[in-house]
């Protein structure tokens, strides 16, 4: 069985680490946690970790996987992204991509298969490098900008002292959220976490 390859964009850099575009990296940080694992640099010009998720039936340990960073920035993390399917032999319906997403009220987290960018940096440069738009897609809500400022200045703003404090109540959301998409499937999981508040 092929491995999921699960993604969480971002900007490199410790000056990005905070900033609203970079939740689906901090995901990935929550998930190599749980699995106790580290993320280590990969030729394909990310940081990536192969790890089990969740937990099978009767305690074994869950399906395997390849959780990632891509190492470069949001607007071309497409290569990365498909270096990483390609050494891992991962198909595009078996890639699970967790990005933050204006759309979303800050907290709320969306499932998706397929379906198009959103005016999404990343979302756009994966799905023109791997071909396909197939991929699933975990959302992560960051709210919009307050007034009139530019969503591109928005995201690339740290979580407000608040967010801050929510994050560690959120990223363990995210990452349960992977966790029941992997073990039941897209409708399962939509329907147990898209009622959440």
């Amino acid at each position: 069985m092929d491995p999921w390859l699960i993604v969480g964009l971002g900007n490199p850099g410790v000056e990005h680490a905070g900033n609203r575009h970079n939740v689906g990296a901090m995901a990935i940080d929550e998930l190599a946690g749980r699995s106790g694992s580290n993320l280590r640099a990969h030729r394909a010009r990310a940081r990536a970790a192969e790890v089990r998720i969740g937990t099978a039936p009767g305690g074994a340990p869950g399906p395997k996987a390849v959780i990632a960073v891509p190492m470069s920035y949001m607007n071309e993390c497409g290569g990365p992204v498909a270096g990483l399917m390609k050494f891992f032999n991962v198909p595009a319906e078996r890639l699970i991509v967790i990005h933050d997403d204006l759309d979303l009220d800050f907290g709320r987290i969306r499932l998706k298969q397929g379906g198009g960018d959103g005016g999404h940096n990343g979302l756009k440069s994966i799905t023109r490098s791997a071909g396909s738009k197939d991929y699933l897609r975990v959302r992560v809500g960051i709210g919009r900008p307050p007034g009139r400022m530019d969503p591109a200045r928005y995201v690339l703003r740290n979580f407000s002292a608040s967010e801050r404090g929510e994050l560690d109540f959120l990223l363990p959301d995210v990452a349960d959220a992977i966790e029941l998409l992997i073990e039941q499937g897209l409708e399962s999981a939509q329907n147990q976490v898209h009622p959440r508040p």
